[in-house]
């Protein structure tokens, strides 16, 4: 009889590739999230729901997974009340982390590398709830368990259909600006910044094969490629895929225009590009291609997997997306500037 798969926050940047691919692997996967079923594989099973609410949830671990992988985000608030139910419902969990825990100092980042909560010096932000904080007290939770029936994958930054992340910007900026024939701006001191970023369909095939791999039941992984560019070499991707023009900035003047609310709340944003953007992103994945038996040469390079999913995007995307809040400042930006 095949495995039963829950997928939870299943129709996001990974889910798209996760859930068919194991379908297609003969896996019986519910996959659940707040959107309607993205999927046609017979094998997927999608249940429109709210994660989050305790009473759906105890309904959907009555069914005994045998796996589950978790795209949900738990906050410092959540572990226990949260995470631990989920742990305890699968026979095999695989729990989605970040590369962003790793507090950049080793390069190449192997998995025993130091991570930011245990090393940085920064209080604020070491008590804060960003998310590699709160990702890394995730992994202390399982760390801490008896029971190993967990996996930890640690993933880099992740493209995908409609997901082309440019230093903190997102699609609505990057590919949705060159729509536009508009340039976007970058901050001057990410320029010789080296930076990783992977494809989502080869760490979906990453994922699929670490589940029920004995290999994986208590250990963590950085899931990636090792390919890695500065963010100036990346940003002439974009120019050459797309012709993104690209205008490097003050860094102050580019947080202003990216950070909502930068006055009264400016650390988000600040340090999503300090404690991961700035730091050099060099990944060792040769713990997870030994588990799973795949190969570095064959996942996708970086230039053609941007230049298929970007080739994928509605050609009214950049007008869907003129008047969001970030496009509206870096317009400003620029033509307090006298930048067209």
């Amino acid at each position: 009889m095949a495995e039963k798969i829950l997928v939870l926050g299943a129709t996001g940047a990974l889910g798209k590739y996760m859930v068919p691919l194991l379908a297609q692997k003969g896996f019986k996967v519910d996959s659940v999230a707040l959107d309607d079923s993205i999927f046609r594989h017979p094998g997927i099973n999608h249940i429109k729901g709210d994660a989050r609410d305790i009473l759906f949830r105890n309904e959907l671990f009555k069914n005994n997974y045998d796996g589950i992988v978790d795209f949900m985000v738990y906050n410092s608030a959540d572990l226990a009340s949260m995470l631990m139910p989920v742990v305890n419902a699968a026979g095999h969990y695989i729990f989605v982390s970040s590369y962003r825990v790793y507090d950049g100092v080793e390069t190449p980042t192997r998995e025993n590398s130091p991570r930011l909560l245990d090393n940085t010096k920064d209080v604020l932000f070491q008590n804060s709830d960003d998310y590699s904080i709160y990702k890394a007290r995730g992994e202390n939770v399982l760390n801490s368990l008896l029971r190993k029936n967990w996996t930890i994958v640690r993933l880099a930054i992740t493209y995908s259909l409609m997901r082309y992340q440019l230093v903190t910007l997102e699609a609505p900026c990057t590919v949705g600006r060159a729509q536009l024939n508009k340039p976007v701006i970058l901050p001057g001191s990410a320029r010789n910044i080296q930076a990783t970023m992977s494809w989502a369909g080869d760490v979906a095939q990453m994922i699929s094969r670490l589940l029920f791999n004995g290999k994986a039941l208590g250990e963590t992984f950085t899931v990636s490629t090792s390919e890695h560019h500065t963010w100036e070499e990346i940003a002439g991707f974009y120019q050459d895929i797309c012709n993104l023009k690209t205008i490097w900035v003050d860094q102050e003047d580019y947080l202003r225009c990216v950070v909502s609310n930068y006055e009264l709340s400016p650390y988000t944003g600040r340090w999503q590009l300090i404690y991961d953007r700035l730091l050099n992103r060099v990944m060792d994945n040769s713990k997870v291609l030994g588990a799973t038996g795949l190969k570095q040469e064959n996942m996708m390079k970086l230039y053609d997997g941007l230049k298929y999913e970007i080739s994928r995007t509605p050609k009214d995307f950049g007008q869907s997306v003129a008047g969001n809040p970030t496009n509206r400042s870096i317009d400003k930006y620029l033509a307090d500037k006298g930048i067209s």
